[in-house]
C-alpha cells in the first residue's frame, strides 16, 4: 500500500457490496479477451476534506496506440450526478485535495516533445475552473505530492540532477577542447548484489529519491515557486507525511549500504519541514510500511513486518501504535489478530496505472486507526482500538476493497470495491447515519457490463492429504449443464505468499466463456489464513503446496462434471514454478501454460533482481547446500514430463529471469523430443498479467486457451507446429 497522511476518522458502520450478476443473462454474450480494451478502472479515489466529492483516477486502453491512458475525473459523493473530467491530460493521476478542498495537486506526464520523453510534474488545477497549471519543474520529475495541513506547502519526492551537477564540476576541473568530441560512457561498474530491479531496470546508485518541498502558490509574476530539497545524502527517502501541526515531515528510509546483508528493512525517520537532520523515530526488526500520525500529533500509527527468530519464509504484516516522543517504544496491537494487515487479494484487472490508495486511517479521537486486512479470501476494512488492539468489521462481503479514503472529519468515507463479476467501483457511506448503507456512486463498466453473461464463482472448502483445510473455487461455463463432461484448467497463483479470492479476474472468466470449468484454490503457503499456513512451505517450496492443489483437483472431479482426460493447468510466477513442478510430479494433466516461471533454484539465487543471502527461502548458498535446491528445482525431474508444454516469458522480466525458468525447460524439453513452445513478450516486465500492454495482455490469452483448446478441446491448430 502507499505512505499517505494522516486523517481523522469516526467510522461507526459495516456494509457489504454489491451482490453477484447472475449466472444466466437473456441475450447477453460471453466476455472475449479483447474486452480488455473497452475495460475502464477506477483508481486512487480521494474524497475532498468536507465529503462532498470525490476526486479519482480514470484509466483506459487507447487500442491504437497501445497504451493506457488516465485522466482526473470527480464525482458528488452522494451519487446525484455522474463523474465529469476534470483535468485534459493523458497521463494524469495522483490527486490530492488541498485542506479547503478549493485546489487539487496531481502528478502529469506531459506529450513528448519532438519524440523525447518530458519528467512527470506536479500541477494544480482549482475547483473553480481553468486550466492546470504546471507547479515544478524538476529536471528527474516530481511525484507524490502532499499537501501541509495548512494547505500552504506541498512536499513531493524527486531526484537531483546529478548529471547536470557532475557535467559543472567536470567543466570547472578541466580546460574545454572544443576539436574533441565529449564521449559519455554506457558501460556500468556495478559493485552492488542488487542492482536491477523488475519494472526499473539496472538502479543508478548516484541518483536517489529525495523530499522537497514548493509553495503552494504561483509568484506575483505567475512564475513558477521555488523548490526547496528537504533531505539530502546516498539514501532513498520514501513518500513523505506531514505531522498535524506542519512542523516536521516524516517519512521511510532503508540507511544501509548493502542491506542484503540484513534481515532488517525500512526504518522511521522525520526532519524539520524547513530543512535540517534528520532523525531516526522508530525502528523494529523488521520493515517498516505505511506510517500515519495521530491527529494531535501525539502517537504514530504504522504497519511493519516483524523479523522471528530464525528467520522465516514469510512475516505477516501487523499494525504498531507508538508515542511520538523520542526514545518511545512500538507496541504491536495485531499480535492476536492472525491475518494480514494491509494485505490484497491476487487479480489481473486491478487498475494498471495510477496509485490504489488506502493506509492507515485514524479516528478523530485517537482511540481507534482503521485499515485493509485479507481474511479468507476476501479484503475488508477492519478497526483497531489504539489501547488494546480489539479488532471489529467496518465492512464485510465477499469483495476485494483495493483502495479507500476519508472526509476531514470522518463523516463520509469512500471505497474502490472489486468482486468477481465487476473490475471495480467506488462506494461511498454515509458515516453519521444509524444504519449506514453502501451508495454506489460509480458505474465506469457498466455499458459493457451490461452485454456480458458472466459466471459468479462457487466457494468451497476441502481436506488435504494431512486434513488442513484448503479454500478454493470453481468457476463455471455460462449456462452449465451438469449433466455433461466439461474440461478443467487449474489456476495457480504466484507469490506464493499471495491470495486468490473474491476479486475480478479476466482470465479466469474469459476461460469458462470458452467452455472450461476453471479451478483455483489457495494452497498451504498463501496468505490471509494466518502466519502460521503462509510459512508451512518454508524450505519446501515446492512441495505440499502441490498435494494440495491435486486435492483439490480431486475433491472436483467427484462432482462428475469434468472429464478426467481433458485437464490443464497454468500459473504464473510462483504459480509458473507449481505449474512446472506439478508436470514433472503426475501425468494426470493433458496440457501445461507455465508463465514466468523458474525451474532451476540455484540459477535464480544469482540472478534474481532481489537477493536471498539470509536463510529465509533457503538455508545456504547454492554451492553450500547444492543438494537442497536441486531436490526442489523442476528441472532435476524434467525427464519425468510427458505432458505438453508451453512457457511464457517476458523478455525483460528481472524477477524471474527467463534464462533460469522457461528457457531451460524449453531447452530440456526440445532434447527429450516432448511437445513444448515458447511464446516470448517483447520489452514485458513481471508484470506483464497485470499491467503489460494492452495487445500483448490479450494475446497472451489467446496463447494460453489457445494451446489448451489444442490438447483439451481437440481443436486444430498449427500454430504451435514446428516451422
Amino acid at each position: 500500500m502507499n505512505r499517505l497522511r494522516w486523517y481523522a476518522i469516526a467510522l461507526p458502520f459495516v456494509f457489504a457490496a454489491a451482490a453477484p450478476r447472475p449466472c444466466v443473462a437473456q441475450g447477453r454474450r460471453p466476455i472475449t479477451e479483447t474486452d480488455l480494451f473497452k475495460f475502464v478502472w477506477a483508481a486512487d479515489p480521494r474524497i475532498s476534506p468536507n465529503g462532498s466529492q470525490v476526486a479519482f483516477v480514470l484509466v483506459n486502453v487507447n487500442e491504437d496506440k497501445d497504451r493506457y491512458e488516465t485522466q482526473i475525473y470527480v464525482v458528488p459523493s452522494d451519487g446525484s450526478a455522474p463523474p465529469r473530467p476534470l483535468t485534459s491530460g493523458r497521463n494524469d493521476r495522483s490527486p490530492r485535495w488541498s485542506p479547503n478542498g478549493r485546489e487539487i495537486a496531481f502528478v502529469r506526464t506531459p506529450e513528448p516533445v519532438d519524440g523525447k520523453p518530458k519528467p512527470a510534474q506536479i500541477y494544480l488545477i482549482s475547483m473553480d475552473g481553468g486550466e492546470a497549471r504546471s507547479l515544478t519543474d524538476a529536471p528527474k520529475g516530481a511525484s507524490s505530492p502532499v499537501w501541509s495541513p495548512d494547505g500552504r506547502t506541498i512536499a513531493f519526492v524527486s531526484t537531483p540532477d546529478s548529471s547536470s551537477a557532475q557535467a559543472k564540476a567536470d567543466s570547472a576541473n578541466k580546460p574545454l577542447d572544443s576539436t574533441r568530441k565529449k564521449h559519455i560512457t554506457d558501460v556500468r561498474v556495478i559493485t552492488r548484489a542488487q542492482y536491477r530491479w523488475n519494472g526499473g531496470g539496472y538502479t543508478d546508485p548516484t541518483a536517489h529519491s529525495h523530499i522537497w518541498t514548493v509553495p503552494a502558490s504561483f509568484t506575483v509574476t505567475g512564475g513558477l515557486p521555488t523548490t526547496r530539497q528537504i533531505t539530502f545524502g546516498e539514501f532513498d527517502e520514501g513518500e513523505p507525511v506531514w505531522s498535524p501541526d506542519a512542523s516536521r515531515l516524516y517519512f521511510t528510509s532503508n540507511r544501509r549500504l548493502e542491506p542484503y546483508y540484513e534481515s532488517r528493512g525500512d526504518e522511521l525517520y522525520s526532519v524539520p519541514a524547513n530543512g535540517g537532520a534528520s532523525v531516526k523515530v522508530a525502528s523494529i526488526d523488521g520493515q517498516i510500511g505505511t506510517i500515519a500520525p495521530s491527529p494531535d500529533g501525539k502517537r504514530i500509527a504504522f504497519t511493519g513486518a516483524a523479523n522471528a527468530k530464525p528467520l522465516r519464509f514469510y512475516d505477516q504484516a501487523d499494525l504498531f501504535v507508538m508515542d511520538a516522543a523520542p526514545g518511545s517504544q512500538p507496541r504491536n496491537l495485531t499480535a492476536s489478530y492472525d491475518f494480514d494487515v494491509e494485505g490484497g487479494l491476487t487479480g489481473d484487472q486491478h487498475p494498471p496505472r495510477a496509485e490504489a490508495g488506502g493506509g492507515i486511517l485514524w479516528n478523530r479521537d485517537g482511540k481507534s486507526v482503521v485499515l485493509v486486512t485479507t481474511e479468507n479470501g476476501r479484503a475488508n476494512l477492519k478497526r483497531f482500538s489504539t489501547s488494546d488492539g480489539k479488532v471489529d468489521s467496518v465492512t464485510t462481503g465477499d469483495h476485494d476493497v483495493v483502495a479507500y479514503s476519508a472526509s476531514a472529519d470522518g463523516s463520509r468515507v469512500v471505497t474502490l470495491i472489486s468482486t468477481p463479476t465487476n473490475i471495480g467501483d467506488l462506494y461511498v457511506v454515509d458515516a453519521s447515519t444509524a444504519r449506514p448503507a453502501p451508495r454506489q456512486i460509480t458505474h465506469v463498466n457498466d455499458g459493457l457490463f451490461s452485454t456480458l453473461d458472466l459466471s459468479a464463482p462457487e466457494e468451497f472448502w476441502y481436506k488435504s492429504f494431512d486434513g488442513r483445510r484448503i479454500q478454493g473455487w470453481i468457476l463455471k461455463p455460462p449456462h452449465f449443464d451438469a449433466s455433461k463432461k466439461y474440461p478443467l484448467i487449474l489456476e495457480i497463483h504466484g507469490g506464493p505468499n499471495a491470495a486468490y479470492g473474491h476479486t475480478f479476474t479476466h482470465e479466469f472468466l474469459w476461460m469458462a466463456a470458452k467452455g472450461y470449468v476453471v479451478l483455483y484454490t489457495n494452497p498451504r503457503g498463501s496468505t490471509s489464513y494466518g502466519q502460521d499456513f503462509a510459512n508451512i512451505i518454508q524450505f519446501h517450496y515446492p512441495g505440499d503446496d502441490y498435494k494440495d492443489l491435486m486435492a483439490g483437483v480431486d475433491e472436483v472431479l467427484k462432482r462428475g462434471y469434468v472429464e478426467p482426460t481433458r485437464m490443464g493447468v497454468t500459473g504464473g510466477s510462483g504459480g509458473g514454478v507449481l505449474t512446472n513442478w506439478t508436470i514433472t510430479q503426475t501425468h494426470r494433466f493433458a496440457a501445461a501454460v507455465s508463465q514466468r516461471s523458474i525451474a532451476d533454484w540455484s540459477g535464480f539465487w544469482y540472478t534474481a533482481d532481489f537477493t536471498l543471502f539470509n536463510p529465509t527461502w533457503f538455508r545456504a548458498a547454492p554451492w553450500e547446500a547444492p543438494k537442497d535446491f536441486a531436490e526442489v528445482s523442476p528441472i532435476t525431474y524434467v525427464a519425468n514430463v510427458t505432458t505438453p508444454l508451453m512457457l511464457i516469458e517476458g523478455e525483460a522480466d528481472m524477477r524471474t529471469p527467463p534464462a533460469d525458468g522457461g528457457e531451460q525447460m524449453f531447452r530440456a524439453l526440445k532434447y527429450l523430443h516432448k511437445p513444448t513452445v515458447m511464446v516470448r513478450f517483447p520489452d514485458e516486465t513481471h508484470e506483464l498479467s497485470r499491467s503489460g500492454k494492452p495487445w500483448h495482455r490479450v494475446e497472451r490469452l489467446r496463447h494460453i486457451v489457445g494451446w489448451f483448446d489444442r490438447y483439451l478441446q481437440h481443436i486444430s491448430s498449427s500454430a504451435y507446429d514446428v516451422r
